[in-house]
């Protein structure tokens, strides 16, 4: 079942897209912030997107650029009220792939999210990740590191892939905790840090590079090992 996420901060909008898009056999998650969308749309494995143009805390065109300076390819349909060409072309330029316009036709919503998502089949992401010797495999859910199996946790295997999705980029723990875990940050939890410090012990162990690095004050990042 394909999975969409629906960022949209207009409920009755949002209410519409998501009830037809299930309607049509999706799964559909649906948040009503940038921020939170980023978040969601980093971590979550999503098969396409949804993205309003004008949202709080981070507008849609900053938020698609920064999914895909992450290396995040997820295809993303921007909706908008606003409807100049000008603006349909800063939305394609900043990685969106389809814009429409509001108001729109449901029907013409979900055929064009249906394109998007026959496109992603026929591209399919690969199902290998690696950095440096680490290499995940998302269909056996198993991890390596110099051929070496890692006997991963669930969780543990979710964060490394997560880590791994975006290595060389400071993740915080907000990011990470609403990524992973898929609710939002308490600041007052100390789960990331004992979660990391487990997966250190299993992916950087005694006599081999470190991978995974704090950032002071930050939070964590991958790195390839030098």
């Amino acid at each position: 079942m394909p999975r969409v996420l629906t960022i949209e901060d207009d409920a009755v909008t949002a209410r519409e897209i998501v009830a037809e898009l299930q309607s049509r056999g999706n799964q559909v998650d649906w948040v009503d912030n940038g921020r939170e969308g980023l978040a969601r749309a980093v971590g979550g494995d999503y098969d396409a997107i949804t993205l309003d143009r004008m949202l709080p805390e981070l507008d849609g065109l900053a938020l698609v650029t920064s999914l895909r300076k992450a290396g995040v390819q997820t295809p993303v349909l921007m909706i908008s009220a606003l409807s100049d060409v000008d603006e349909r072309v800063r939305g394609l330029r900043a990685g969106g792939d389809d814009y429409l316009t509001k108001p729109f036709a449901p029907d013409e919503m979900v055929a064009r999210i249906e394109v998007l998502l026959r496109r992603q089949q026929a591209t399919a992401r690969s199902t290998v990740l690696s950095v440096g010797d680490l290499v995940l495999d998302l269909i056996e859910r198993s991890a390596r590191r110099a051929g070496k199996e890692l006997e991963l946790l669930p969780i543990e295997f979710r964060l490394l892939e997560f880590l791994v999705r975006n290595s060389g980029q400071v993740l915080t723990r907000t990011m990470i905790f609403e990524a992973v875990w898929g609710y939002h940050f308490d600041p007052g939890t100390n789960v990331i840090d004992v979660h990391i410090g487990r997966l250190r012990k299993k992916v950087d162990p005694p006599g081999v590079p470190p991978l995974i690095a704090t950032v002071r004050g930050s939070g964590y990042m991958l790195v390839e090992a030098q």
